[in-house]
């Protein structure tokens, strides 16, 4: 329905105005029911919606209806599957619909900065594009069905220690490739409703209060037509925070807001264009809702619960399968041990919990693919609810071990360890369920051990055990989906979206994460996860994309269709993949760019394309990936753009970022060129590799040459030291060392010419 907003804003008090801009209660909008703008509902769920019984401020954030809980996002990225995670957000959006939601507060694209963040769970990968990927996918998904998202947490919020005050010191190139690129290709391509500021400072601006972020690059630069909404309690100064594009405030601020916004626009502090913008910019979000909204919506419990097992198998990564331990035989004789087979962790703490529809148990599950529920037998191991090392235990545990053909041990983070509002100090499990694996593989050959954690953990006992699957946190049908990929029912296809280290001190902010009191500086800067890992050549316990199957694919037949492109063309790469085992599988092809030689720091490789594909046993299929600018640019600062330096770039195509197997190069030649100032201090090496500008300066360089000997056959004989003398020094040596033979009038007319 179309709606002059302006005419409508035009009937509006200037308190009604300033009211729209802070919330009724804790999780409705304000209305101005005399010009029939309702106040609608949002509420939180980056994996399903969290949805609370009532309204009121006082009330329990935990005390919810139930929902589908799918998989953690950190879980769903695992599966790197956008047409899945489409299906997800659908299913939410109409559980949104049923429930009279408007607007739901996810998802999150925060980096995995450090495997540390308490909130990991929360988010997508330690990769901008990935994340980028699966959030635009999300948002679709879930605005499909006339549902608005809160794309959060914007920006470089990637830690939960003092996460109300700190401040995010980061460098512009940094910020760009990697944490606001994470946000860029979901705002551009998902077009969310809602962006929620973070609550921190970013380079000494409170989000909220950050004209660069909200403004500048949300709003005029990504085009960004929403309203930005606080992070519930994060606004310091409302007037202020409204100018630098913060359009509402959350949760109510009981007027006060609103009589600051009135007093400021009465004394000439705001104007009244920001105060019409802001408005504008909400009334198009909540109409936008009123004109989709359903009546006596109702959704299938029984299918969303069908898709979240789905999902989670998709999304569970086998790390490990030595000897070809998995899948296991129906008739053999398993030792299920560990107490989250029969209490699950599938999801992570704070204001994302939801009270699920129903839950799979992994034991029941088990019990009920094993054929024979007599040869199944159960032993807790350890307590969740404490670390302490019971000896009791653990030798029941051992028993069932010694009986069986296989033993299957559940380890996990309980909540404890992992939840929003705090951070790990480290990357362990418990200490009795690291002491649980050591006994039991004391006495049994055969280890399973199914993981139930938000993030990387350090596995001390690996190379103790023959099979290792990443479970996740796996949503409500977590149980039923370990079930099916531990007997084969379904063929594991998940891959890593997140570098494990072998140990916390590997990890690229280790020494400075989480900072100093409020100052948490990002010194690592671009070099994070796998980027990090993979050019220092730091050995990870498992690479970022890497992930087993129950059967085995081909490559082959890598093909670009230009092998030279300015950088304002596009161009498409072609890879076949072939299953050459025995069971139907997907397998996730990823690709990867590397700049073969650059004047920038640039990572060994970054990903920029992948694909999954289904693919029964003989079958070959053949992806292509499209390629543009920014698959090979990094962000020039002096540029204040993305910039391509003309070269060669090979195109990588992997099974994960440390198995590449097949590599094609091309050639790139930039169409723009870095507007450089010459000066005294210019390495001559410096401008001879400037093509446009070095013929300018030849005949002078090789007057100074003459002046002093340098003849070509001295210059073959002395070879690279004398060419790296010359190229390292400034233009104000040709004066200096040229004996007068070059003036400093002559130096100041090639400057000139230079920077004409």
């Amino acid at each position: 329905m179309k709606r002059d907003l302006r005419a409508i804003i035009a009937q509006m008090t200037l308190e009604e105005k300033a009211g729209m801009c802070s919330g009724f209660d804790y999780w409705h909008l304000k209305g101005v029911e005399r010009l029939g703008i309702p106040s609608i509902m949002v509420k939180d769920g980056s994996h399903g919606l969290c949805k609370t019984n009532g309204s009121s401020d006082d009330e329990s954030l935990f005390e919810s209806a139930s929902s589908t809980c799918f998989p953690s996002a950190g879980a769903m990225a695992s599966s790197w599957d956008r047409e899945l995670i489409n299906e997800v957000g659908v299913a939410i959006g109409e559980e949104c619909q049923a429930e009279g939601v408007a607007i739901l507060l996810g998802p999150g694209a925060n980096i995995k900065r450090s495997p540390l963040c308490g909130r990991n769970f929360d988010y997508f990968s330690e990769d901008p594009y990935l994340s980028s990927e699966m959030a635009a996918t999300e948002i679709q998904g879930v605005q499909s069905q006339g549902v608005g998202t809160s794309l959060k947490h914007f920006a470089a919020n990637n830690q939960e220690n003092r996460r109300l005050t700190s401040d995010s010191i980061v460098d512009e190139r940094t910020l760009r490739e990697i944490y606001l690129a994470s946000f860029e290709g979901a705002v551009k391509k998902g077009k969310p409703w809602t962006v929620m500021s973070a609550y921190n400072k970013v380079n000494g601006t409170y989000a909220s209060e950050n004209s660069f972020l909200l403004t500048d690059i949300l709003k005029e630069e990504w085009n960004h037509d929403g309203f930005v909404i606080a992070e519930w309690g994060s606004v310091i100064q409302r007037v202020e925070s409204l100018a630098a594009g913060l359009d509402l405030q959350m949760p109510s601020s009981t007027n006060d807001g609103d009589i600051k916004i009135v007093k400021a626009v009465r004394n000439g502090k705001l104007s009244m264009e920001i105060l019409d913008n802001a408005v504008e910019r909400l009334l198009r979000v909540i109409f936008k809702y009123v004109d989709h909204k359903k009546s006596m919506v109702s959704y299938n419990k029984n299918e969303h619960h069908q898709l979240a097992r789905t999902v989670a198998r998709e999304s569970m990564v086998l790390l490990k399968n030595e000897y070809n331990l998995l899948p296991l035989s129906k008739g053999s004789k398993v030792a299920v041990i560990g107490e989250f087979a029969k209490k699950p962790k599938f999801q992570g703490g704070g204001t994302s919990l939801i009270v699920p529809t129903k839950l799979d148990v992994p034991l029941e599950e088990i019990m009920l693919l094993a054929g024979d529920s007599t040869s199944v037998r159960y032993a807790p191991g350890y307590s969740i609810v404490n670390d302490n090392i019971d000896q009791t235990l653990i030798e029941d545990a051992k028993e069932a071990a010694r009986q069986a053909d296989v033993a299957v041990i559940f380890a996990g983070l309980p909540d404890r360890y992992e939840s929003e509002g705090y951070d790990r100090t480290h990357l362990q499990l418990p200490a009795n369920q690291n002491k649980l694996i050591e006994a039991i593989a004391g006495v049994q050959s055969n280890i399973v051990v199914v993981l139930m954690n938000g993030s990387a953990i350090e596995m001390p006992w690996e190379i103790e055990v023959n099979a290792i699957l990443e479970a996740h946190l796996g949503g409500q049908a977590v149980g039923g989906a370990i079930a099916d990929l531990l007997y084969g029912e379904a063929n594991p296809c998940g891959k890593l979206a997140e570098t494990f280290p072998m140990a916390l001190s590997d990890n690229p902010s280790y020494l400075f994460f989480p900072g100093e009191k409020d100052r948490a500086e990002y010194r690592e800067g671009i070099f994070v996860g796998y980027r990090y890992y993979d050019t220092k050549k730091v050995k990870p316990l498992f690479p970022f994309g890497h992930g087993l199957s129950y059967t085995t694919f081909e490559y082959s037949d890598l093909s670009i269709s230009d092998k030279e492109i300015l950088d304002t063309d596009t161009v498409n790469v072609s890879v076949t993949v072939k299953n050459i085992g025995t069971r139907a599988g997907k397998e996730i092809v990823q690709l990867y760019i590397q700049d073969i030689e650059s004047t920038v720091i640039r990572p060994t490789k970054e990903l920029k394309g992948f694909a999954k594909m289904m693919l029964h046993p003989g079958e070959p299929k053949t992806v292509t990936f499209t390629l543009d600018k920014r698959s090979f640019a990094y962000y020039n600062v002096q540029m204040k753009d993305w910039h391509v330096e003309s070269g060669d770039f090979n195109v990588l195509i992997g099974r994960s970022v440390d198995e590449i197997v097949l590599h094609q190069t091309l050639s790139v030649k930039s169409t723009a060129s870095i507007n450089i100032t010459y000066h005294r201090d210019t390495l001559i090496g410096d401008l001879m590799n400037d093509t446009l500008k070095a013929p300018i300066a030849q005949d002078l360089i090789q007057k100074f040459k003459d002046s002093i000997g340098f003849t070509p056959t001295y210059e073959e004989k002395a070879g690279e030291m004398v060419a790296a003398l010359m190229n390292n020094m400034p233009l104000r040596g040709l004066v200096s060392f040229s004996q007068g033979t070059i003036t400093e009038e002559q130096l100041e007319e090639l400057l000139q010419e230079l920077n004409k």
